[in-house]
């Protein structure tokens, strides 16, 4: 499986860069509040601000884990005007889908031999 560790890219003027390493998916979604951000922005693309109101948090703690999210791959930043919109991507949850998928693989490969096992021993 492929590692999120790669260098982010430059990205144009209307877009925040935040470089940092990226994370591991697997400690950004650990946190219980940075997975209530994620699914809050599933419904729609959220200011810092907005987000912030739906948690008992200081606005520091929230701009933390929305750079954490940022950085690896889970949300885009967006400047529009004064305010600054977080919105959903796809890029960390690629890795996620990976972990999920070869697992899913294995086991249906293991009930499949124990089926066939299992059909062996009942045609004898």
């Amino acid at each position: 499986m492929e590692a999120l560790r790669k260098p982010l890219r430059r990205i144009n003027k209307h877009h925040h860069s935040m470089t940092a390493p990226a994370p591991d998916v697997f400690q950004v979604i650990a946190d219980p509040s940075r997975r209530q951000m994620l699914q809050l922005l599933s419904n729609e693309s959220m200011t810092i601000n907005a987000l912030a109101e739906n948690f008992d948090m200081s606005r520091p703690a929230v701009s933390k884990h929305i750079k954490i999210m940022y950085n690896a791959g889970f949300i885009s930043i967006t400047d529009i005007g004064r305010e600054r919109y977080c919105t959903l991507k796809q890029n960390g949850f690629h890795e996620l889908q990976d972990f999920i998928d070869y697992f899913d693989k294995f086991w249906t490969s293991k009930l499949k031999k124990l089926e066939t096992i299992l059909n062996n021993k009942a045609g004898k």
